[in-house]
């Protein structure tokens, strides 16, 4: 039988212990304590899957790999390759260890594109390079502008020294689709499976390099020979040994089909003790590379010849357009303008 309110006792009160002892959400004082990441290692990036991403840290010892989570705050999409953070925790290194990722430091670039060229859709693909090799394939599939311009674009505006690898010369010589970026002063490398990979290994030595391109171009391919004549010796007892999967192009499409699923930066080394070492990032082949959240001055301006002209540009110019300053600067040489010509059409892309 229920009692009345009027008839309780001490044994019908149910007290909240939480609030009693003041450590519920509600009644716990707040802190202006903050965690103490002070002794946090530094580490790079060199890949990442789903929730987890593996980074190198350098020790006393040595490289070594650590696996890690990405802590909560710093949210889904907030780590890349290349990236470089703070990590906290168990940072041996041994089978089932795990770290986390708890601050990712500032970076000094990085390769982004946006989502069907919607401004506001960008999303970042690795950070922190030094070049971009842009590989496209002489035939099988064939090479496309509308890719080689809109990545030249992005690695202008980002400070990227880019390179174009183009891959199967032993399918057509690629001559005339190469003539059309002479003018930018680009490194080329025409390479096939039995080119000797010597200069393209050395450009790529003492940088970060990540690679681009559409599937089916032979991107794989590439990285498995570049490993497979790099002198990994000194990294093997910490890199297990890495295959990319390779794939053919559709006959009926002539598109490639995608073998590569994520990002990962791979060693590079031309010597045992890894003095001279470099990292390859491998990246899924794209079908879609917008450039709408690119500035085109940046783009310009990235070639010193340009600066003084566009500061005397009328405010939000296109650099495109009859009354831009770009066509008016009495100091261009004829290799100048050829080279705008060329910049103009690499932007018109968008």
């Amino acid at each position: 039988m229920a009692r009345s309110k009027n008839n309780w006792d001490e044994d019908d009160v149910r007290i909240n212990k939480s609030r009693q002892f003041g450590t519920s959400n509600k009644a716990r004082p707040r802190s202006k304590d903050r965690p103490d990441y002070s002794k946090a290692l530094t580490a790079t990036i060199i890949e990442v899957d789903r929730g987890r991403v593996k980074c190198l840290i350098e020790s006393p010892a040595g490289k070594k790999i650590i696996t890690a989570m990405k802590a909560r705050e710093l949210g889904k999409n907030s780590v890349v390759v290349g990236d470089l953070v703070s990590i906290v925790g168990d940072v041996s290194g041994n089978e089932g260890s795990l770290a986390r990722v708890v601050t990712v430091q500032p970076r000094k670039n990085a390769l982004t594109r946006s989502i069907d060229d919607h401004v506001n859709d960008e999303r970042v693909i690795v950070a922190n390079i030094d070049q971009m090799a842009i590989v496209i394939a002489a035939a099988n599939p064939e090479p496309r502008i509308g890719l080689v311009d809109r990545a030249l674009a992005v690695a202008y505006d980002q400070g990227i020294k880019p390179i174009i690898v183009m891959t199967k010369k032993d399918l057509a010589d690629g001559d005339e689709f190469l003539k059309i970026y002479k003018d930018l002063d680009l490194l080329v490398f025409k390479i096939d499976r039995s080119t000797d990979l010597t200069m393209l290994q050395k450009a790529l030595l003492g940088k970060t390099t990540v690679l681009l391109g559409h599937s089916g171009v032979g991107k794989s391919t590439l990285v498995n020979n570049l490993l497979a004549n790099s002198n990994n010796r000194a990294s093997q007892s910490i890199f297990e040994k890495i295959s990319r999967a390779t794939g053919d192009v559709n006959q009926v499409t002539g598109r490639g089909r995608h073998t590569t699923s994520s990002a990962v930066a791979l060693p590079l080394s031309s010597s045992i003790d890894g003095a001279d070492f470099g990292w390859v990032i491998d990246t899924p082949g794209v079908r879609s590379f917008g450039i709408a959240h690119i500035q085109p001055a940046r783009v310009i301006s990235s070639f010193p010849e340009f600066c003084d002209a566009i500061s005397n540009c009328q405010k939000n110019c296109t650099h495109n357009e009859e009354g831009c300053a770009l066509n008016h600067w009495s100091t261009f040489s004829e290799q100048n303008l050829a080279r705008l010509a060329s910049l103009r059409r690499v932007l018109s892309t968008k």
